[in-house]
């Protein structure tokens, strides 16, 4: 497994967290803390006795939590962006490339090249993305938030799927609603198999691993999407 340095735009910080011991301490703690507690009960406070310093200290790099989750989540996208991009830079084939694609934001480990992000558990960083990255966009500073462009490294991820699939089918009408629906599904099923189990039919019982099962029915929908050439109105 590969370790890599990813630069996030400081827009998302008041000072870099990758660029002194106390930072990075910031964020490994912070990823480890909001795992365990989750978004809504997650404390600049609890965060600071946690790596022994002051909340002071911790404002320093972030204005507020939400700022600190969305730095979290962008440093997920660009980790799965470096992903796609080291997997995908020799393929020509639009088939294949969308296939890799599928298992990298799925997490399915078979037959793709791996790469860790330098002081975080990608797994854990993955859990908190599955169950917290909705409250980046979900809420009343989403408009604000955009227009800062707090969520271009999401927009980014998405675009670039949504051109692989314009390569694959360059009529298929809805290459960025379908992109992004299969980015938000890699993490929304798995999230439902662990919580909400009723309304999915990705399991925790099942001999295939979660992940596996999240990008085989990822593949599913949209290879079969992309195959189907009649309009729906004119099958009626």
């Amino acid at each position: 497994m590969l370790d890599i340095s990813l630069v996030i735009e400081e827009k998302y910080f008041n000072k870099d967290p990758q660029s002194t011991d106390l930072g990075r301490s910031i964020i490994s703690a912070s990823i480890e803390l909001m795992d365990e507690l989750g978004f809504e009960h997650f404390t600049f406070k609890k965060l600071a006795t946690k790596i022994q310093s002051t909340e002071a200290s911790v404002y320093r790099y972030f204005d507020n939590k939400l700022k600190l989750l969305l730095y979290l989540t962008n440093w997920y996208w660009a980790w799965l962006e470096y992903q796609i991009d080291y997997n995908t830079h020799h393929l020509s084939n639009p088939d294949e490339k969308l296939k890799i694609i599928i298992k990298i934001i799925s997490q399915s480990q078979s037959a793709i090249e791996q790469v860790n992000l330098p002081g975080a558990e990608t797994s854990v960083l993955r859990r908190i993305v599955m169950s917290e990255s909705d409250k980046t966009y979900l809420n009343k500073q989403v408009d604000q938030n955009n227009h800062q462009g707090l969520f271009r490294g999401f927009k980014k991820l998405c675009n670039k799927i949504a051109t692989v699939i314009s390569e694959l089918d360059p009529d298929y009408k809805y290459p960025h609603a379908l992109g992004s629906s299969i980015l938000e599904a890699s993490h929304q099923q798995a999230f439902f198999a662990q919580h909400l189990p009723s309304i999915t039919d990705v399991s925790m019982d099942k001999k295939e691993g979660l992940n596996t099962q999240v990008c085989d029915f990822i593949e599913d929908l949209a290879f079969k999407v992309l195959s189907s050439k009649t309009n729906p109105t004119e099958k009626a």
